[in-house]
């Protein structure tokens, strides 16, 4: 098997601007309800603060081994990266994908809004390495990292540990209020990725960073095509679809072509009061046993706190 020292590395970031008008509009053509477009709950799915620049500074600094870095996006650009002579000097490994890219032979399931679906074309981005590292716009990484972190001698880590399903999944769907019943679908989709592979547990993933190999998505898609197209025709989240990167575990665990972690090495934040994000970011700071940080919800901080986390990742990566 490849050692992890000599395999070649790329990273994905799905990315959106929610804050676009132009997107808005475009969104909201294909809402049934007008009024979900405000929801708070929903809006934080597309909505960001710019956290995508230190997502990518992140990788630059923290995981010099990673060849190219690719940001899936729909005919937008992040604001870092629009003097495009600038970008090709600063940041020459860094490359927007569209999502017509992905989408070539499935095109009637565009315009999408559906992080879903997106994860699942993310193999189909050209020239990508049959290794790559999924992230989303608000991971980070916060120290030194290296190839073993995330492939030994060619396999995924996989951070995490096994969970039971959900056996309330009607219970909480019916009972959680708007904001609850987001997390509900999360945790439904990540059940379905087992169920689909014959798991009567889940492999539970987290908010960092997913090491994937691309020939394993290849080889499941081309036998269950139909397990693909199901879940990319949702232009907004159902509670029939399944997590790409999960199900990507799933099938890894029932080959044994994996390495399983039980360290989750990461600083998670998702409620933003002074007491959690002062002790997170001390411990993001000055613990160099954490690799990861996840800024969830970063959208939703308040102003003061805000100005806070910027200039800390301000200070960080640049």
């Amino acid at each position: 098997m490849e050692e992890s020292k000599e395999i070649v590395i790329d990273a994905i970031i799905t990315w959106v601007d929610g804050n676009d008008p132009v997107h808005k509009a475009k969104m909201s053509n294909y809402l049934s309800d007008k009024s979900t477009g405000s929801n708070t709950s929903f809006r934080t799915l597309f909505d960001q603060v710019n956290e995508i620049e230190f997502c990518v500074k992140s990788i630059l600094k923290y995981a010099k081994f990673v060849r190219n870095i690719f940001i899936v996006t729909d005919n937008q650009t992040p604001g870092f990266l629009k003097d495009k002579e600038k970008a090709k000097e600063n940041f020459p490994n860094v490359f927007i994908i569209d999502h017509k890219t992905i989408f070539k032979g499935n095109e009637q399931y565009l315009p999408t809004f559906n992080s879903l679906s997106i994860e699942t074309l993310l193999f189909k981005v050209p020239d990508l390495a049959e290794h790559f590292i999924y992230f989303n716009d608000d991971f980070f990484l916060i120290n030194e990292t290296t190839p073993n972190d995330f492939f030994i001698n060619g396999l995924p880590v996989l951070r995490g540990k096994w969970m039971p399903h959900n056996k309330n999944i009607v219970k909480n769907r019916i009972f959680s209020n708007k904001k609850e019943k987001y997390t509900v679908l999360y945790r439904k989709a990540k059940d379905t990725s087992s169920k689909i592979l014959g798991f009567d547990k889940s492999f539970n993933i987290h908010h960092s960073p997913h090491p994937i190999r691309k020939s394993t998505l290849v080889d499941f898609f081309k036998k269950n095509e139909a397990i693909l197209l199901q879940n990319i025709k949702f232009k907004f989240r159902h509670e029939d679809q399944y997590i790409l990167q999960s199900l990507a575990n799933h099938i890894e665990l029932k080959n044994n072509t994996c390495i399983q972690e039980k360290k989750l090495a990461i600083v998670y934040m998702k409620s933003y009061t002074f007491f959690k994000t002062f002790k997170k970011f001390t411990r993001a700071k000055y613990n160099k046993n954490y690799l990861f940080m996840c800024l969830q919800n970063l959208d939703q901080c308040d102003a003061k706190k805000l100005v806070f986390i910027k200039k800390w990742l301000h200070k960080k990566y640049n």
